[in-house]
């Protein structure tokens, strides 16, 4: 579809709380895809949709696993905890130390509303969970130990 610019760090929008989807049409298959084309461009492990500027609860994870899209997800069950780098396309030049959950569980919806659930471990989860943050408006730098610049 389209590459969708990324939104930087400084921009309010950044900052919001997302509101939740409740319509499932072609607007919502047409930002799905441009997420999708946008994220693999970008060589990113996951993106959510502020980071395009749109305020809806919709991100998605490309990650060993798959390609995955949720809409309007909420984390049921978190156990176990890992900590390692994580960088943000939002936030360019930069990575950061970061606890999170090794193991979540996540119900959502997909594109056409059929309400879903999986199992995410390892880096699956630290990627739902920093783009899940999004959708609430946080960013991985509020929640790092530290954060470094990187040569990019």
């Amino acid at each position: 579809m389209a590459i969708r610019n990324v939104v930087q760090v400084g921009d309010d929008v950044l900052r919001k709380k997302c509101f939740e989807v409740t319509v499932f049409d072609e607007k919502l298959a047409a930002l799905l895809d441009d997420l999708r084309d946008t994220v693999r461009k970008e060589e990113g492990a996951g993106l959510a949709a502020p980071q395009v500027g749109i305020l809806r609860r919709v991100a998605v994870v490309d990650v060993e696993e798959g390609f995955f899209e949720f809409v309007n997800p909420v984390i049921v069950e978190a156990k176990g905890e890992q900590t390692g780098y994580e960088g943000c396309l939002s936030v360019r030049g930069k990575r950061g130390v970061v606890t999170r959950p090794n193991v979540v569980k996540v119900e959502y919806f997909d594109r056409s509303g059929k309400k879903k659930k999986l199992t995410a471990k390892g880096f699956f989860a630290r990627a739902i969970c920093h783009e899940f943050d999004h959708l609430d408006g946080i960013l991985y730098t509020d929640r790092a130990e530290r954060v470094e610049r990187v040569k990019e």
